[in-house]
């Protein structure tokens, strides 16, 4: 009878101690992957680039039940899926938004939801229903109330039907379901990629699915060593970084992105990313040199030794606040008499300039 890891997914084998679901005898409950990251952190294979989104979404397609997507507030932009309901025909799909708690608590969840409705109208995107949950992770009082809300929400929109959880790597799904279930069965890490394959989990009168995290290439977490994770996502909330400008300024996130801000008068710059995560500011003009300097030291972790080598993004022109989204890391808002903004980035990844969400 064949085998399946009880915390991955991934088919059990003993012939390749290399190659994924290899276990020393057949009799294991978990692969050898996964034991290494739940007890020692250390990713034996990185799958950070190794799971094909289509045949994920062709899984997902075959599976009976409703989809309980779930996306990552912070990093919302990377965590949208493109044409998901052309992608799951069909299929009811319900909104799960996690890591709430990572967000300033000064944004209320009606300005979330006004936020997410907006931005699901604008990708042509329909749910069912929305959820906000957070404390995931450090547990206690905001973590019942976020259960004891999706609870609510599995038996008005999936009363005796299966759940599917679905989202891309990263958003959080594993986590969610071992809360769910009060459990630890589930492999969890900040590497996207941990889940392999579909887990099923019998849960009285329904099945859940655990799904492998949808690839995003575009994302700065796909690319960078899986050593710099954990600087990159946040446990605990994020701590604006407010500065006022009143001339051309740059500003290098890491090593990974910098934005450049041409200023006709005062303006202002709020920053919006991991604790762990520097972000430096200088002149304009002084920008490139600084990077030459610094890039690898004062500025990491990075992606790229020289800025001639990244991808320029321009920003529309705007009245207002505009978020300046850098994918999978966090973003800036910009206000005031800004006359320009350029963005540059490793090659691939994404910027989106959108209307703010806080």
């Amino acid at each position: 009878m064949t085998k399946y890891c009880k915390g991955c997914g991934a088919r059990l084998q003993n012939d390749e101690e290399n190659a994924i679901g290899y276990v020393p005898t057949l009799d294991s409950s978990y692969c050898q992957r996964c034991y290494r990251i739940r007890h020692y952190g250390d990713v034996t294979i990185n799958l950070q680039q190794g799971i094909e989104s289509s045949e994920t979404f062709e899984k997902i397609d075959r599976l009976e039940g409703v989809v309980f997507w779930v996306v990552d507030l912070f990093a919302f932009e990377s965590s949208l899926i493109s044409r998901l309901n052309q992608k799951l025909p069909g299929k009811k799909i319900v909104l799960v938004l996690t890591k709430r708690d990572v967000l300033p608590k000064t944004l209320t969840d009606r300005k979330i939801f006004d936020f997410v409705d907006e931005r699901l109208a604008e990708e042509h995107i329909r749910v069912e229903a929305k959820i906000i949950l957070g404390g995931l992770l450090k547990g206690g009082e905001e973590a019942d109330a976020s259960m004891a809300t999706l609870d609510e929400a599995i038996h008005r929109y999936a009363a005796h039907q299966n759940i599917i959880f679905m989202g891309v790597a990263n958003s959080g799904k594993s986590t969610l379901i071992n809360r769910l279930l009060a459990s630890n069965d589930l492999t969890t890490s900040r590497n996207p990629g941990t889940t392999i394959d579909v887990v099923t989990i019998e849960n009285g009168d329904h099945t859940l699915y655990d799904t492998p995290g949808i690839e995003d290439p575009h994302s700065v977490l796909t690319h960078v060593e899986p050593k710099d994770l954990k600087t990159l996502i946040p446990t605990k909330p994020i701590r604006p970084l407010v500065t006022q400008i009143y001339e051309n300024q740059s500003f290098a996130v890491g090593g990974l992105a910098r934005m450049d801000v041409y200023t006709n008068g005062k303006a202002t710059v709020v920053a919006y990313f991991s604790r762990s995560l520097s972000v430096h500011r200088g002149k304009v003009e002084k920008a490139d040199a600084l990077w030459q300097r610094h890039i690898g030291g004062m500025l990491s972790p990075t992606l790229d030794s020289s800025p001639d080598s990244m991808q320029v993004y321009q920003a529309p022109a705007f009245d207002g606040k505009l978020d300046v989204v850098i994918h999978g890391i966090g973003w800036f808002c910009v206000s005031g008499d800004i006359k320009e903004i350029y963005v540059k980035v490793h090659k691939g990844i994404f910027v989106t300039f959108r209307k703010a969400m806080i």
